[in-house]
């Protein structure tokens, strides 16, 4: 019993009990000075784990780096000193900051939660420490945007909720969890979110989805998958069990179900001779690169034995994704494409379509993630050694039947 109950805790990442975030925010953007003003409650600061003073309403403090790795800290006009490291920690559970950074085009922005200011390759290195539904709850409009079906956004919750715990360590390197950019999630914080978003949010409260060895998954998303999404291994050399291909009807008449590029041919062609040294005498890749078909999703182009992913060429060419067709244009390719994104896990304009028919969160993603279930990590904390039966195995199905995935 007791190799059981350890097994089910193995379940829950260390970030859960703590229910705190690391976020690197203006991660890549190079800083050398940053205004911290009031917004709503007031903040400690402490330099050097000195405490300072607070800022307080029409308070405003300034940080600047300085030679040999320094910051010089500031609080109104009066010059505070040198130091190290600079950390504001709000009074009240409810307080916001915004950040402004000077000498720079970026908006001014609000966050929420703890700050610490330290020196990084790109100047001043911001980290916000955020509790992790505040951090989701900006994820979810960050990355799904304004004005969807809540039911979509529980989805897109339980996704992000699931992706923050599954790479909590991907930048333990630098000093903090997660960064603010799409490689990991998109995290630009607002004050006020729609009652959508915080009803989404507060409903899936600790909800994530896991696979049949009772892991996280990886809980990819993409913006369209243009009618049929892609195996991992197509994009990543990946094989995921859960994240098989197949043809998506709910996305392909959306905005971003198709799209076009003209390439000039020079530029098309120089790319495979330079990259891939393809014989400008093979006949075969060159009748074809102007007239590559793909009706269901490739891993390469023209043919395999070229090894020419697709993905590179995506990247080279900024395409919107992989799934795409040439015909010859005169002096230019045209590309003829389908879908925004890798592809891979939940198709987030499919999902708003499915919402917007009738369909439930819980049926959202059992579409795009076959043979997972939604739980709720504080059930599991929760259990009782009565609720388990010794005489039985505990297996996926017979544990989680009364969980919220059904």
């Amino acid at each position: 019993m007791s190799k059981v109950i350890c097994f089910l805790f193995l379940l829950i990442p260390s970030v859960f009990f703590s229910q705190l975030m690391r976020i690197g925010i203006f991660s890549r953007d190079k800083i050398n000075r940053v205004n911290v003003s009031y917004s709503e409650s007031s903040y400690s600061i402490f330099a050097d784990s000195t405490y300072i003073g607070e800022i307080n309403k029409n308070d405003f403090a300034e940080i600047q780096q300085v030679e040999n790795d320094k910051l010089k800290l500031y609080v109104g006009v009066l010059e505070i000193g040198v130091f190290s490291s600079v950390k504001l920690v709000q009074n009240l559970s409810a307080g916001n900051m915004t950040l402004t950074i000077k000498n720079s085009d970026i908006k001014p922005r609000k966050y929420t939660g703890d700050f610490y200011f330290s020196t990084g390759k790109n100047g001043i290195k911001i980290i916000n420490q955020v509790h992790l539904e505040d951090y989701i709850a900006a994820v979810v409009e960050s990355e799904g945007g304004v004005g969807h079906h809540l039911e979509y956004y529980k989805a897109q919750a339980v996704m992000s909720r699931t992706y923050a715990l599954k790479s909590k360590n991907r930048h333990s390197k630098d000093g903090f969890d997660l960064c603010d950019q799409v490689h990991c999630q998109a995290y630009h914080y607002k004050w006020r979110f729609s009652n959508s978003i915080l009803t989404a949010v507060k409903s899936t409260q600790n909800e994530v989805l896991i696979d049949q060895k009772l892991h996280l998954v990886e809980g990819f998303f993409h913006a369209n998958c243009g009618g049929q999404t892609s195996e991992p291994d197509l994009i990543w050399n990946e094989s995921i069990p859960y994240l098989k291909t197949f043809k998506d009807t709910f996305c392909i008449f959306t905005k971003q179900a198709k799209w076009e590029k003209r390439i000039e041919k020079s530029k098309w062609v120089d790319f495979f001779q330079k990259k891939y040294f393809v014989s400008p005498q093979d006949t075969v890749f060159n009748s074809q690169q102007f007239n590559f078909k793909q009706d269901s999703r490739l891993a390469f182009f023209v043919d395999p034995r070229y090894g020419i992913p697709l993905r590179d060429i995506r990247d080279a060419f900024q395409l919107k994704s992989t799934l795409f067709s040439c015909s010859d244009d005169g002096e230019y390719v045209k590309l003829s494409g389908k879908g925004y994104g890798h592809g891979v896990g939940l198709c987030q304009e499919g999902a708003m379509k499915m919402a917007k028919s009738n369909f439930s969160y819980q049926q959202i993603l059992k579409y795009y993630f076959e043979g997972t279930k939604i739980i709720n990590l504080k059930s599991i904390i929760d259990v009782s050694i009565n609720d388990l039966k010794t005489t039985e195995p505990v297996t996926f199905e017979t544990y989680f039947t009364n969980s919220n995935g059904e």
